[in-house]
């Protein structure tokens, strides 16, 4: 058994507090996008340099995105005859994912990054504040990127990814639109139940899957019984939503996610499909096929059924229906998926994705992948 968490995680009151007890300055570089940082700096200047990551690429992390960034940050260091000791990365998976490739300096690219980041040294410290509820990025050591002329997303996990702090502020996921709020949720509680199932799973990172996973479903009780018959607003209780999803992030950094992840990737590579919004799409379907299939999900069922108060024959009716109050359910026929690319995507899945589907509490060969796909339309 073995568990692991490196990053330093803090809770904070405020931004403003923030630059001032973490001493950001002259020697910093905040990465993040400008409808996060402006609010927050209401009318005020900025105390350290500033890149807007919008301004380099839209949508997912890709590594043209990567590029640009880089660039960016070489040309302001040349410019400002200085170095950067740390990176600021305030955002949500894009800004934290890119964030993360530029410990290494400057010099490099994202393909040379991705082939040799295990040998490269460290250079500069990394802190992140997310401003989803999603990813769990701000504690793991994974970054993901879409590589535009090979139409896959790939991840690179190695230890110098690992952020060196992540400072938790509930106050800077109030600007989120509620389908951002929704999808990176859903995220969250997959990277739950998905590392809970998993064959690496252990008593720390299930503990912390099932804690996670109680302060979302409970927060989804909570939300719909205040909305009615679909949610549209944001809760109040948002440092909740953050928390969980740190939780999440160090359980999946351990134990690992799989099918549902695994299975999302082409669907974001291909139809630029945003991550958690992705996942959703073949969430239930993953899961429905683990059942059929045989996978023991009995400890999970037995949680689900305590936090949803329903017997365990009940609880996957019972929990996808709150799940799609949260979050619409949508076929991938809308993308523009049809049988021959249920056929592609499965097949690259199988080619690509193999450290995620080690992770399976099943087997899934290519046939029973397809199938999920086809289930999905």
């Amino acid at each position: 058994m073995s568990f692991f968490v490196k990053t330093n995680i803090s809770e904070c009151g405020g931004f403003e507090k923030f630059l001032s007890e973490w001493r950001i300055g002259e020697s910093d570089l905040i990465l993040t996008n400008e409808y996060v940082l402006t609010p927050q700096l209401d009318g005020k200047p900025s105390p350290c340099d500033v890149l807007y990551q919008e301004k380099y690429g839209g949508g997912e992390p890709s590594d043209e995105m990567v590029d640009a960034v880089l660039e960016a940050i070489e040309s302001k260091k040349k410019q400002n005859g200085k170095d950067y000791e740390r990176v600021v990365a305030i955002g949500g998976g894009t800004v934290i994912d890119v964030a993360k490739l530029s410990v290494f300096g400057e010099g490099l690219r994202c393909q040379e990054i991705f082939e040799k980041g295990a040998t490269l040294p460290r250079k500069r410290r990394l802190l992140v504040i997310p401003t989803t509820c999603g990813t769990g990025s701000e504690v793991t050591n994974i970054s993901i990127v879409a590589f535009k002329k090979k139409q896959t997303k790939m991840g690179l996990a190695i230890p110098a990814l690992f952020p060196d702090e992540a400072v938790l502020i509930g106050d800077m996921l109030r600007t989120l639109p509620y389908e951002v709020f929704a999808t990176s949720s859903v995220d969250a509680l997959i990277h739950a139940m998905e590392s809970h199932v998993s064959p690496k799973a252990d008593v720390f990172t299930r503990t912390l899957g099932e804690a996670a996973t109680r302060r979302i479903l409970k927060g989804y009780i909570d939300l719909a019984d205040a909305s009615g018959s679909k949610a549209k607003t944001l809760p109040r209780e948002l440092q909740t939503f953050l928390t969980a999803s740190t939780m999440a992030g160090i359980a999946f950094g351990n134990a690992g996610v799989g099918a549902v992840h695994a299975l999302s990737y082409p669907l974001g590579a291909i139809y630029h499909v945003p991550h958690g919004k992705a996942n959703a799409l073949v969430f239930k379907a993953v899961f429905e096929a683990y059942q059929r299939l045989g996978a023991d999900l009995s400890p999970l069922e037995e949680i689900l059924s305590d936090i949803l108060n329903c017997p365990r024959p009940a609880v996957w009716e019972k929990f996808f229906e709150l799940v799609n109050r949260i979050l619409a359910p949508q076929p991938i026929s809308e993308l523009g998926v049809d049988e021959n690319k249920c056929a592609e995507m499965a097949q690259s899945v199988i080619q690509g994705q193999q450290r995620l589907l080690n992770n399976n509490p099943i087997p899934l060969s290519q046939e029973e992948i397809e199938t999920i796909y086809r289930n999905c339309l």
